[in-house]
């Protein structure tokens, strides 16, 4: 068979590439940054409670970690969302998701807990890919390149 006939026999059409290439990734973005964003928007509703889960595992200096975390969690959720310098974004919270896996998530004994872990470890790979592929033709820095 010639390149011609499994061209033209080829089940994906040639708008195919351009659609994943570009939809694609901003959805990708908005599902991951979604989550982030919850997360931060809900330790800023209940710093009480947010500090006393960090004390809780015994992590120094829980206000400082609350003030991290929520930072890290919205403005890198914000700026995920948006597509802006996404690589160093993504890399920034691929590092967080895994270290609190780490430090929360840690009791394997506890089904929550192992699922919990899990999550996390999923949520990096997301977070490798954007770090692999950047944001996109739909972000800041699509329009920047």
């Amino acid at each position: 068979m010639s390149n011609q006939t499994y061209a033209e026999t080829a089940a994906v059409s040639p708008a195919t590439p351009s659609v994943v290439t570009t939809v694609v990734p901003a959805v990708g973005r908005l599902m991951i940054s979604t989550l982030f964003i919850l997360a931060g928007l809900s330790k800023l509703a209940a710093p009480a409670m947010t500090i006393g889960y960090i004390q809780s595992v015994g992590l120094p200096l829980p206000s400082v970690a609350f003030a991290l975390s929520a930072f890290v969690e919205l403005a890198g959720g914000i700026t995920l969302l948006l597509g802006y310098r996404t690589r160093i974004v993504a890399s920034v919270m691929f590092l967080f998701t895994l270290v609190t896996a780490l430090f929360f998530h840690n009791h394997f004994g506890d089904q929550n807990q192992f699922i919990h872990f899990f999550k996390n470890v999923a949520i990096a790979g997301g977070l490798l890919n954007v770090i692999a592929f950047g944001g996109g033709r739909v972000s800041l820095d699509g329009r920047r390149a």
